[in-house]
Order: structure tokens, then sequence, then C-alpha cells
């Protein structure tokens, strides 16, 4: 049967639109042209889809397969511990330096100054600060210049954070530069600026330089140094410019660099054990907030709460290791193309080469699972970044689309066949047939097959037409049909066709039973009409109605069967000998003076299951030699169902 779409000699229906391949590369097109343009438009939908896929692959590695964290970055943290020890510790003589100077905070500068001195004694490359010092001293200029002391004799060797914040003035909102308070702010004091860039899922996923190329230089502000450059500057370490601007994190806050409480850095008994384990030793030390009292936490891919001392030492890991992420393309047309092409590419390659609707499934869930993998590959093992959300969700699309279309035809295909079986063939068969239609499809073309051909004729049937009121006569042989098609269909048999008063059916077709099974099926179907029509005639005398008789021939041998007929209608009919053959026996039934005449070929299979009387051998028209004919009188006890 063709699939083509319409012509004008073929009649449109919605059927064939999902028939047809075009629906199918329809949408296949569809899925990968929106998923191109929303990669190249690159919108904010379209980010944070990205960006959420990036937090899955980071949180997946550190589960499958955790990173090795480079052992240089230190941060001492200004955490609950160190906020309380002055209570702790009050009234102890050993530690009167521990509560003067962790009090109450925001603590004394010459507090830092202190620990900035001895993290530096003790090996340390670098100190970064993690604060804003944009105010003066509240412990007066003498805390500041105690603190200033310190910065300039370690010259080169302090980093202290600046930041840009936006402040409101009569005019409106503006961005300013805040950075250390006038005092500490020597030309040769090291800056880094703490800002970040949140994306469009609010999270922070790229380097601190992003936040000066993309809004200090627009804004024309003065341009300072990321905290992560600064502090590597510090270090007296070079690094190579970064590929790209993700920053690459390595685990998990609180899990990924060692934590040592600001505390113990003046504390009498812990700081003497810590110098002589060397935890500073060649380190870049970054000193911030952890405590949940700061508000001082970010949302980064791997953690709702990571403190921002943190993100920058995961940047600063990133430059150390020259493992920032970068866009594999970053050309957005470029990308939205790739991005079309691939996605056009296998979707093409399931419609066309996978026939199955479960198969094109599995294959497109395949390809979108093997996208994905390779994305998390490249991602997690060689930091580069491809589109990955979009063009999973347009292969997955793309698939599923094959999978409904066809499933939705398959559907309507089983449904339009057990609609047209159900009103000619017995359900078991319907049934099997639905089971394995590809199977009766391959029949529709023409084939040849070996069935039980039966014919039945109403005897008089013309005299009888001009006795009747037209429309009496439609009920009664309306009657006549339904008992005797149901006496087929129940003996599985297939009805082919009424031929005016004439009632034709095969056994065998389109599925058969075995040759036996089909030609007792006949027969059984034969004694049913002979039974059942002898029950009518006694309705009928009851109403004075006419009654009706029948001739029955059943022979069997080959035919051909196949869908015959023009677009208008068509018919899964057979034809040939045997159909020739019964249509004559038939025909001699009155003549013979009995009502089912069957065939010798038919007579053999079932021999030993029939009671016949032998008619002899008979010239039928068309056939130059006779053939041998039986009465059929009824099936021996052992051939009746049970």
């Amino acid at each position: 049967m063709s699939l083509a779409f319409p012509t004008p000699e073929r009649p449109f229906r919605w059927t064939h639109l999902l028939q047809s391949p075009r629906l199918r590369w329809s949408l296949i097109v569809l899925w990968a042209v929106g998923a191109g343009l929303l990669t190249a438009g690159d919108d904010r939908v379209t980010q944070s889809l990205e960006r959420n896929t990036q937090s899955l692959f980071f949180q997946t590695r550190l589960v499958l397969d955790p990173p090795d964290v480079p052992e240089e970055i230190v941060i001492l943290t200004l955490d609950d511990a160190s906020l309380s020890v002055a209570q702790r510790f009050e009234g102890d003589p050993q530690r009167v330096e521990i509560t003067e100077l962790l009090q109450s905070y925001p603590w004394p500068r010459r507090t830092y100054g202190l620990v900035v001195e001895r993290l530096l004694e003790a090996g340390a490359k670098t100190v970064t600060i993690d604060l804003l010092f944009d105010l003066p001293s509240g412990y007066g200029e003498e805390d500041d210049l105690a603190f200033q002391e310190v910065l300039e004799r370690y010259t080169g060797k302090v980093t202290l954070g600046a930041a840009y914040l936006e402040t409101m003035t009569e005019e409106g909102s503006e961005v300013q530069l805040f950075e250390p308070f006038g005092t500490l702010n020597s030309p040769n004091l090291s800056l880094g600026s703490v800002n970040f860039l949140t994306e469009a899922n609010e999270r922070i996923y790229r380097l601190g330089a992003v936040y000066q190329e993309q809004i200090a230089s627009f804004l024309n502000l003065p341009i300072i140094p990321s905290l992560a450059e600064a502090s590597l500057e510090s270090a007296g370490i070079d690094v190579p410019p970064a590929r790209g601007e993700g920053i690459f994190y390595w685990g998990l806050p609180h899990r990924t660099f060692p934590h040592v409480s600001f505390w113990r850095i003046l504390d009498p008994e812990e700081w003497p054990r810590l110098a002589e384990a060397g935890v500073f030793r060649d380190k870049i030390v970054l000193i911030g907030t952890t405590s949940a009292t700061f508000t001082d936490f970010q949302r980064t891919p791997v953690s709702e709460r990571m403190p921002g001392v943190e993100v920058h030492g995961h940047a600063i890991a990133t430059l150390l290791e020259n493992k920032a992420m970068a866009t594999l393309i970053p050309h957005f047309g470029l990308k939205g193309f790739l991005v079309t092409l691939a996605v056009l590419s296998l979707g093409w390659a399931v419609d066309r080469l996978v026939q199955r609707p479960g198969r094109q499934l599995l294959w497109g869930l395949g390809f979108t699972v093997l996208w994905v993998g390779g994305s998390y590959i490249l991602f997690s093992y060689g930091q580069w970044i491809i589109p990955t959300a979009l063009p999973a969700i347009a292969l997955f699309l793309s698939s599923f689309s094959s999978f409904a279309v066809a499933a939705m035809n398959n559907q309507l295909e089983k449904l339009r066949l057990r609609h047209t079986l159900e009103r000619y063939v017995a359900e078991p068969v319907v049934k099997e047939i639905l089971k394995h239609p590809d199977s009766f499809y391959t029949m529709l073309p023409g084939h040849k097959l070996n069935v039980a051909v039966l014919f039945s004729d109403v005897r008089g049937f013309t005299t009888l037409s001009f006795q009747l009121p037209p429309e009496e006569l439609v009920a009664q042989l309306n009657t006549y049909f339904h008992t005797m098609v149901e006496a087929i269909v129940q003996n599985n048999g297939t009805l082919d066709k009424f031929i005016g008063d004439a009632v034709m059916a095969e056994f065998g077709f389109p599925l058969s039973q075995g040759p036996e099974e089909d030609a007792l099926n006949a027969i059984r179907a034969a004694l049913t009409m002979r039974q059942d029509l002898a029950l009518l005639r006694t309705y009928w005398q009851a109403e004075n109605r006419q009654p009706l008789f029948n001739g029955i021939g059943i022979s069997y041998g080959e035919v051909i069967a196949g869908d015959i007929g023009s677009w208008r209608r068509r018919e899964y009919a057979v034809m040939g000998d045997t159909v020739n053959i019964a249509s004559r026996v038939e025909g001699l039934t009155k003549e013979l003076g009995t009502d089912i005449v069957i065939t010798e070929s038919l007579y053999e299979l079932v021999k030993d299951k029939v009671e016949v009387t032998d008619l002899g051998e008979h010239q039928l028209k068309g056939r130059a030699l006779p053939v041998r004919l039986y009465g059929l009188v009824g099936l021996r006890e052992k051939a009746k169902k049970p």
C-alpha cells in the first residue's frame, strides 16, 4: 500500500500525514533549528540550562573522580570559634593577648598585622586578606598605623581586597571602586578585586577578571587585577595566560583547602605547633570569613553557600594549575550552526536507519546519553565547554517525535485493521493478526496460498424478489446474512464478499491453522449454517414469512490473495481456479439434491472425520477433467468440537 501524500487522484486523509516521513523529518528539523537558534541567541533561559548542566558535571566529577587539590593554598578562617574565643579564654593569664585582640568584632587592625607577620615569618609565600578596610579603624589612628607598618615591611607579600560596589547618589545609583583606607593604601600595596559576575542561574562560574573586563571597563572605572591574580603575583608565581574564563571547582566547601581557625595563630600553645609542622610554609594563605555571622557566602556550581574566601581559593587554584574552563566554540553563530547540523544528522540517522519505533526511541536516548557523556568528558578532563543541554533535549525530542508519530500511526493502523477485520474474521484471528501486523502487510501485494473456499447462495431468490416488497426482502436477507456470517466467523473463517444473495468465505486465510484444520473449519461452518438456517425457517414460518433455502459448495486448493481494487475501494480478496470450482459446485447443489457439496480435494483432507455420500464425478464448466463430488451428511463424533 502506498504511503505517499494524496494526489488529485488520491483523496486527502489526515492519517496520510502520520504515514508520511515528511512529518517526522519536519519535526526533526524543527527541534534541530530551534536548538541551534536558541544556542546562537544565548538568552538567559539557554544560559541557565547550560550552566545548570555544568553544575551537574562538577558535582558528578566530585563523586566519581575527585580531582587532586593543589596543596599550595591554606585558608585562615574567621569562624565561630575565633569570634567566641575571647569569652572562652577570659581570665586565662596565658591568653591575655587573645582576649585583648579578639575581644569583639571588628577586631583591631593590629591583630591582622600580627597574624600577617607570624604567617610570613613561618614561610608563607603570600598572605591575602579577603576583607575590605575602606574605613578608618574604630580603634584610632594608631591602630591603622600599626597595620600599615606591617604592610610596608612586607611590601609585595600581602594583598588586600578592594571591591566595586553600587552606591546611591543624588543622581541615582552608581558603581564605585572601594579601596583600603588612605593610610593603608600605599602606592606599592597589592590590591585585588573581590568581585565576581553571577550567571543566569545566580551562581559564580567565571574568574574575577571577567568582572573588570565586562563591567569595570564598560563603566570607565579604575582597573585592578582580581584577588586571585594579585595573590599569585604577590607569591612570585608566574602563570600562563588563562585560556578561558571559567573557574574549575575542585571540591565542596570546607573540604577542598585546609582550614585553620584564625585564633590559633594568636594562641601561645597552638601557634608553635602549627609553625613547627610547617602548615603555612610555601603556602598562599587566604584570610576570610566562614562564620554564618557574616554574609559573605556565594552560590556556586557545587554549593548553595560557599564562603567567598573559598571561591577565591578555587580561582587561585584554577590559574595555578592552568585549568580555566574554556568554551570550545566561542562564536555564537558557528556554535548554533554546528548544534543544528549535529541534531539534524543524528536525528536523520535514527529516523532513516532504525525502523521500529521502540528502537528509534532507544537509539535516540543512546545518542542523547552519548552527547551528554562526551560533553562531560570534555568538561571534566579537558576543561572544554560545549553546548550540552539544548542539543541533548533536541536529540531526545527528535527521536521521541519519530517514535510518537510512528506509534500513533501504528495504533491508527491497528484500529483501522481491527475495525476492518472484525467484520469479516473471527476474533482470535483478529488478535493473532494484530500481534504481527507486519506479517499481514507483507501479504498485501499478492501471494499464493492453499485455502478452503466456501460459496453459499439462496435458492429461488429471483422468484422471491418478485413476491416480497423490497423493504421486507432486504430485512429478511439481512437476518439471513447475519446468521450465515456468524457461522463462518465463529468457525475461524473469513468473509470475503457478498455477491448479490451469495456469500463467499475462506478458511486458512489470512492465517492458516494447517490444511486439515482449515478444511474442518469449513465443514463445521457449513453444518452450522445448515442448522441455523433451519432454526430461521421455523421462526419465519411462525411469522408467516417466506422460508429461505440455500446451497453450499466447498473446495480446497491454491488461490492468489492480495489487496485488489482502486483508490476509491480496495479489498483483500482471493481468486483462482479453486474459487471458480467452489462457485460451480455450489451451483450444482439443487441439481444434485443436497444442500452441501464438497470436492474431492477437500474430502481427502478430512475423510476420516466426516460422513458423506459419494455423488460421483461431474464435469464443471471451464475444466477439462471431471471433479468428484461428495454430499456432506455430518461430522463423525471425534471431529466435533467439545
